[in-house]
């Protein structure tokens, strides 16, 4: 094998948590000056799925319903648009795409800058660290380290007529906003995706299994969340899932048909928001002779990313640890770190991780919800501090939202070991949160921090 096919530092996957690893080992590789090469397998546009298919346009159409709700609350603040606002969903399709497009560019161009190889193709393992790329005639790569970081995809359920739905992928290529939707799923992508289309204006129904969505999350979120939510106009088929999909007699709705047999209203846009998949199921692991979790198709890793395999490590998605990707960048520079930086024992530390789900209110979150924290430490080891308040944003109009907050404190000092809010605001407001919760802070020292009035966030250091 040619020595320009092997490389130092080889990653599977050009996605936020491989591209992440790959210049910080180019950082340290580089500085060195030994002639040491990284390389970067991918099939599509760099970035991944945050950049192309999630994270990223996701939240330009979060911000586009944002406004749309702004001009909503506007004649109440005094302005009067004379009937004349009008929302074009092609003009914010084309100006998101463009920005997506653009972030492509600029991904490749620092990989370029760090002399990053990046080889073009779909890689697979044709053995423990030998990669070959565009099936069985492909170009052969060997590494002293292997990275795989080639996140997921999502579910589609095998029922009849699953082709008629869409999946979040799916979401954005859409030329124009549906005027009805459902949504089927309850994650956060599901409650995000029938938040905007409904926010813009199409009929959106959401389809859950249960009685509630984001089961994983603090109850006082999801609770607070699906009144909002019903209350603005979503409409929720609970307790069922889709059995099939068909389309009407004239051809341009869809019907869909629950497990219990009902047939719901025709809608004109189907999204499968039921889960996602990771992508190890055409890697050639079984050449590699790597190993997956017991529980499903993931990657099994140890604490510090490392596969069974030595010199194999795997980040991200593809290991099924909080599927977020700040979560897998973190993850892939401390491993970088670790194996060419000589931090030998770094590594990321999967608790008090802050996410946000922007739904319509945004949610911000830290820590054990209030069951996981009574199970872990035993309830009457844990005091919850609650508040419920409109913001005053909503002081001058008609339509309200709530916002809504919980401190969860354990022991005699109280520390605080979950952080949940719902509201205005609020995915904001977790980020500073987070890294007090991180520190090991404690209802005192929230307490004892002078409030910003008026704001949402003084309610988190004045609760009693």
């Amino acid at each position: 094998m040619s020595s320009t096919n092997h490389f130092t530092y080889l990653v599977l996957g050009a996605g936020s948590g491989g591209i992440a690893s790959a210049r910080r080992a180019a950082k340290h590789l580089n500085a060195k000056g030994k002639g040491d090469r990284i390389g970067i397998v991918e099939v599509t546009r760099s970035g991944g799925t945050c950049v192309n298919v999630g994270c990223v346009p996701k939240k330009v159409m979060w911000n586009t319903s944002f406004i749309k709700e702004m001009i909503n609350a506007a004649p109440s603040y005094g302005f009067d648009f004379g009937g004349q606002v009008k929302f074009n969903w092609p003009t914010i399709k084309k100006a998101r795409d463009e920005y997506i497009k653009r972030l492509n560019g600029i991904y490749d161009s620092n990989l370029a800058k760090d002399n990053i190889v990046r080889i073009s193709g779909y890689g697979r393992f044709s053995g423990p660290k030998e990669i070959q790329v565009n099936g069985e005639n492909g170009e052969k790569y060997t590494a002293d380290h292997i990275l795989i970081a080639a996140g997921g995809r999502p579910t589609i359920p095998d029922v009849p007529g699953k082709e008629l739905g869409i999946t979040s992928d799916g979401f954005f290529e859409l030329e124009d906003l549906p005027k009805s939707t459902l949504v089927v799923g309850a994650g956060y992508i599901a409650v995000e995706l029938a938040g905007v289309l409904h926010s813009l204006g199409s009929e959106t129904t959401m389809v859950i299994r249960n009685k509630q969505f984001l089961r994983t999350f603090d109850e006082m979120l999801h609770t607070t969340l699906l009144k909002q939510m019903t209350d603005d106009g979503v409409k929720f088929v609970t307790e069922s899932s889709i059995k099939s999909l068909e389309r009407d007699a004239d051809g341009k709705g869809i019907i869909a048909t629950t497990d219990s047999g009902v047939k719901l209203p025709p809608v004109e846009c189907v999204i499968w928001a039921i889960g996602r998949v990771p992508n190890t199921d055409d890697l050639g692991i079984d050449k590699a002779g790597i190993q997956l979790t017991p529980q499903g198709d993931f990657i099994k890793v140890d604490e510090f990313q490392n596969t069974n395999v030595p010199g194999v490590h795997a980040v991200g998605d593809i290991c099924g640890n909080f599927l977020l990707t700040p979560v897998a960048i973190a993850a892939g520079r401390r491993l970088s770190e670790r194996l060419f930086n000589g931090k030998s024992d770094l590594k990321f530390e999967y608790e008090n991780v802050a996410t946000v789900v922007f739904s319509h209110p945004p949610i911000g979150t830290v820590g054990l919800t209030e069951k996981e924290a009574i199970a872990k430490h035993g309830a009457e080891n844990i005091k919850c501090y609650n508040t419920s308040f409109i913001n005053m944003f909503y002081s001058v109009q008609v339509h309200k939202v709530r916002t809504s907050m919980k401190l969860v404190c354990l022991g005699k000092e109280e520390k605080v070991i979950g952080l949940h809010i719902i509201g205005d605001g609020c995915d904001e407001i977790i980020q500073g949160f987070a890294v007090a919760v991180k520190m090991g802070c404690t209802k005192w020292d929230l307490d004892n921090t002078c409030a910003i009035h008026p704001t949402s966030a003084e309610e988190l250091v004045t609760m009693v």
